[in-house]
């Protein structure tokens, strides 16, 4: 790590580029171009990397009747035209389906193809990701990240210009710090053209999450640290570099760069200060990482053989040809910061009362009599009125608690099982106690929005927000609107998982 007055020197660099008149407007890639190591792919769904660029960002693909549209910026070198998403998307569900290459070079990710690792969907592919999980602004306009769930990715094995072998390259991203998991891998980056685990050193990308199993760094994580096949790295010693610190912040920026038996990790707040190194030195001190072996092709939110255990949410980023200095890292932070990302609304719809007493009745022409209930650990959907039994009564209400897993949204804890909540499980959902545990808390948070039939609120799963409650067969699933899964046929979804929200009968 830089000693604090180099750090602040470099700081004060980074500013004093952005502000000169030839990087008044700059995005991350002019000044990376302008550091003599241009950008060869570069992917955002919040905002142009380019001063110039004003082509589509990414895809969105409509649930209702399968219709594409690609949301651009609102202008040239501005922020995604997220109202544009909204009207396209109002009434349905959509996903994002591309995540274009604003370089130039068509390096475009879309939905990741079976590896190793086969995906969840059709045919082995990842899934996809909701277009509105991850809502955020940047300087006061709404924008959308990519919200990656357990089974979700995105690829390209056939890039083009990026860097192979022991070529150098950089690579930068910006994720949410609050949203990670200790499975493998949550990466962004150079990785296997074939989607197979191809050896040691055929990997280069960014590394995020509080995996164990290979390198570590200083606390308990979560890291920033380099993914270069069968190694997540923090620095030279294959285990472990205390120099690699736990990340506390809402906002990361992470950068890893690699040349020659050289790499470096940097890190710091998206939202404010500088960039502090991690790592700079030499290759890991382990067979087959000096010379690298790097193939060329470009993941998002899987491994490079397409282990997909993996969360967490990317906004922006980047791959360029050869090794950035700090001082072009320093000056992209700063343009970042600069950016004002800041969290947005989760929730929308009729609102919901923290400690308040709440039924959910179905608003589906054959069981608007039906309300969400439990019977043991199993949830269903039962006929309740004023003139039902008491003990059904309270399996029928529901307390409104503050999101176990992200205080911006709720979850719903039995009235009459106090410390049991509605969660899912393997899309099921059961009444479990809670046990305190990070899985139980995230399965039981929920994100309620204005019921896509136009009636009270559906209500989606924060960790998978592709999936909604959903009655089917009078049992209440986790559903997606289309999917592998029977509950997720789309006949009557709108309806489905749009539910009227009132007092509770207890």
């Amino acid at each position: 790590m830089f000693p604090q007055l180099n750090r602040n020197y470099a700081w004060a660099i980074a500013l004093s580029l952005v502000a000169r008149s030839s990087h008044v407007s700059a995005g991350p890639c002019d000044i990376y171009s302008s550091g003599g190591t241009p950008c060869v792919a570069a992917h955002g769904t919040t905002r142009a990397l380019y001063n110039s660029y004003a082509g589509p960002l990414y895809q969105v693909k409509r649930g209702s009747d399968g219709a594409t549209n690609d949301i651009a910026p609102l202008h040239a070198g501005g922020v995604a035209n997220a109202a544009h998403q909204d009207t396209f998307c109002a009434g349905t569900t959509c996903l994002i389906t591309i995540i274009y290459d604003q370089s130039g070079h068509g390096n475009h990710l879309s939905q990741a193809s079976p590896g190793y690792f086969i995906g969840p969907d059709s045919h082995g592919y990842d899934n996809l990701a909701s277009a509105i999980g991850a809502p955020v602004t940047l300087n006061g306009e709404k924008a959308y990240g990519v919200f990656i769930s357990p089974g979700t990715g995105y690829r390209n094995n056939a890039a083009k210009d990026t860097a192979t072998g022991d070529e150098a390259e950089g690579l930068y991203a910006v994720f949410d710090g609050t949203h990670y998991n200790n499975r493998c891998c949550f990466d962004y980056g150079n990785a296997e053209v074939s989607g197979n685990d191809t050896g040691n050193g055929h990997m280069e990308a960014i590394y995020f999450g509080d995996l164990t199993a290979y390198g570590t760094g200083a606390g308990s994580g979560p890291w920033i640290m380099a993914d270069l096949e069968n190694g997540l790295f923090s620095g030279f010693n294959a285990k472990n570099n205390a120099g690699d610190p736990s990340i506390i912040y809402r906002f990361v920026s992470a950068a890893v760069k690699g040349g020659a038996n050289k790499w470096a990790i940097r890190g710091g707040n998206a939202a404010s200060g500088p960039l502090s190194t991690f790592y700079n030195g030499t290759r890991p001190n382990a067979r087959g990482y000096n010379p690298m072996s790097k193939e060329g092709a470009i993941i998002l939110g899987i491994g490079g053989d397409n282990s997909h255990g993996s969360q967490g949410t990317f906004y922006e980023g980047v791959m360029t040809s050869g090794y950035p200095s700090d001082e072009t890292e320093n000056a992209v932070q700063a343009n970042i910061v600069a950016a004002k990302y800041t969290i947005a609304p989760l929730t929308g719809g009729p609102e919901l009362t923290v400690g308040s007493s709440i039924s959910l009745r179905a608003t589906t022409a054959c069981c608007t009599t039906r309300y969400v209930t439990h019977t043991g650990s199993t949830v269903n959907t039962q006929v309740v009125s004023s003139s039902s039994p008491g003990a059904l009564k309270k399996q029928a209400s529901w307390i409104v608690r503050t999101g176990l897993a992200n205080s911006e949204c709720f979850s719903f804890e039995s009235v009459d099982t106090p410390s049991s909540f509605l969660i899912h499980d393997n899309f099921v959902f059961v009444l479990r106690s809670n046990d305190g545990t990070k899985a139980l808390h995230e399965a039981a948070t929920f994100c309620p929005q204005p019921g896509l039939n136009g009636k009270g609120n559906s209500i989606r799963s924060w960790s998978y927000p592709t999936r909604y409650f959903r009655h089917y067969n009078n049992v209440l699933y986790a559903a997606s609107n289309g999917g592998v899964h029977k509950f997720d046929n789309p006949a009557s979804f709108n309806d489905d998982v749009s539910w009227v929200v009132s007092a509770g009968f207890a």
